[in-house]
């Protein structure tokens, strides 16, 4: 057993399988969820009720794990709560549409969904790398 870090068996595949360039995305609640076809990005599915897990405790977890280069959030997220909770992290998030962001995702390699019921409570993270 694990001493500490991510429990979940699912994310952990998911985040150790990440290379440079690749994308995550963190999703609320909310966030209508690409079909599955065999291609798909891996699907993690947190949600348990609105609000668990938070946004926040899902991102703070991921972000310990994975080198950050770039992200993206949704134009009408700006100058909200979850534009905080980015830069709070050190993120300096582009932002693009709300309908592009969601074109984005299928070609994203891992989408982790949180039980967040906050508005536009989604961020696209690109993976870097260490060196």
């Amino acid at each position: 057993m694990k001493k500490s870090g991510i429990l979940n068996p699912d994310l952990c595949y998911g985040l150790a399988k990440l290379g440079h360039g690749q994308g995550v995305f963190i999703v609320d609640a909310g966030m209508p969820l690409p079909p599955v076809p065999s291609q798909s990005p891996r699907v993690v599915d947190l949600a348990l009720r609105f609000g668990i897990p938070r946004f926040t405790d899902v991102l703070d977890a991921v972000l310990a794990e994975i080198i950050v280069q770039d992200c993206a959030m949704a134009n009408e997220g700006v100058g909200t709560i979850v534009e905080t909770w980015l830069t709070d992290r050190g993120l300096s998030p582009s932002h693009v549409s709300h309908d592009h962001l969601k074109k984005l995702l299928p070609d994203s390699a891992l989408i982790i969904r949180t039980g967040e019921a906050t508005p536009y409570a989604n961020v696209r993270l690109i993976c870097g790398v260490p060196f």
